[in-house]
């Protein structure tokens, strides 16, 4: 099979390319409300057809169905951060209707086609996330807390299943590779009382490696091409160029490429 197989036809790329630009216009159209913009977006997703929003109030149409119309619209849904104390609601309120088109897309017969899903989402990103970087490549079902808590580089890659809880702050600098089923927190508990939140920056430096389900805890900082290995759990900072793995995760590898000021033993 050629790769020039593997290409979507012009006529879809088209498509897909002029249902993005019309999206953005209507996002960033001061006359429209946000929330019924992603209801609409959504119905004609998964509906194939405009939303015809009398049917909402409808008592003939089928209930599930209206049910399902009510749930397209932000307005209607209470998403898990809304439920922190720490939530600055006003910041999360008008990201949210973005922040829940962006998860529906991914549930959508659309959010498994990569060549319109990542630029579905690289266009969602500057909306939500406090800082993004140029050539920003998100795969599906990656989830975070507040997004306002969020700065990411450039050239950063997110695959799928990430958590990124940035209740506490998260950076990730450019050129950061983070694998299927990673988790980074930014808050932790008491281990008195579950109410007591602690918020820690989590800092992830330039060219670092998260690797598969590797987990790092709030506070941590993952330093200049540092990586986590498969199933590691980091409890403290990675130095510049070490690979940590285990759990808790230590230090088993210098990497070849290290400037000779990281070969200094401790």
């Amino acid at each position: 099979m050629s790769y020039r197989s593997l290409q979507a036809t012009e006529t879809a790329e088209t498509i897909f390319d002029d249902f993005l630009a019309r999206l953005e216009e209507k996002i960033n159209d001061a006359s429209l409300d946000r929330n019924d913009v992603v209801r609409d977006t959504l119905y004609e997703m998964y509906f194939g057809q405009r939303a015809n929003v009398k049917n909402l109030y409808n008592h003939k149409y089928p209930i599930a169905a209206r049910a399902v119309m009510a749930s397209f619209d932000p307005r209607n849904v209470t998403m898990e951060p809304e439920y922190y104390s720490d939530i600055d609601i006003d910041r999360y309120q008008s990201r949210k209707p973005l922040i829940w088109l962006w998860q529906m897309f991914d549930r959508s017969p659309l959010g498994g086609n990569l060549l319109l899903a990542f630029k579905f989402r690289r266009m969602l990103a500057p909306y939500i996330f406090h800082k993004v970087g140029k050539n920003f490549k998100c795969f599906h079902f990656v989830e975070w807390s507040f997004g306002y808590n969020l700065s990411i580089g450039d050239n950063v890659v997110i695959h799928r299943n990430v958590l990124l809880d940035d209740r506490g702050e998260i950076i990730i600098g450019n050129n950061v590779s983070i694998s299927d089923y990673a988790n980074l927190y930014s808050h932790s508990h008491s281990v008195i009382d579950i109410h007591d939140v602690s918020c820690k920056p989590t800092i992830i430096h330039d060219n670092v490696r998260l690797t598969y389900h590797s987990t790092v805890l709030a506070g941590i900082t993952v330093g200049e091409n540092g990586m986590v290995g498969a199933m590691g759990l980091a409890t403290r900072d990675v130095k510049p160029y070490h690979v940590n793995v285990g759990i808790p995760a230590k230090s088993v590898l210098l990497k070849p490429n290290a400037p000779d000021t990281y070969r200094k033993t401790d």
